[in-house]
């Protein structure tokens, strides 16, 4: 019987696109470090929260403090991390893995984490 469990799990890999499997992966290295996923990061709760960056950028704000934006996907969902005064972090680049922990918000549905602290890690 174990055969055909290890032989489903490689028909499901090859028969799965690369995002898909990616997406995978992310999920379950979140679940092996102990974080939230973040579809499941609460409104207003302190969450700590692991992914990839997939996009950095550089938003200026309306009083010319800069905001830098990081766009974190842990393969359940996306969140929004921003670095208010801060124009660029060592280290922070897509394809970065980040632990992050922080108070979740939600702007526009989407959440984010101000001045999060943050791990650089390896997966």
């Amino acid at each position: 019987m174990g055969w055909k469990t290890s032989l489903g799990k490689v028909t499901d890999r090859l028969t799965k696109s690369d995002d898909v499997l990616e997406s995978d992966d992310l999920r379950a290295s979140t679940r092996k470090l102990g974080a939230t996923p973040i579809c499941d990061a609460a409104d207003r709760s302190i969450a700590c929260c692991c992914g990839t960056v997939r996009s950095v950028s550089l938003r200026p704000r309306a009083d010319s403090v800069p905001a830098m934006v990081v766009d974190l996907d842990d393969g359940s969902r996306t969140m929004n991390l921003v670095w208010l005064g801060r124009r660029k972090i060592a280290g922070i680049e897509p394809g970065t893995y980040l632990k992050v922990t922080g108070r979740v918000t939600y702007i526009k549905g989407t959440p984010t984490i101000f001045n999060p602290s943050y791990e650089i890690k390896t997966r």
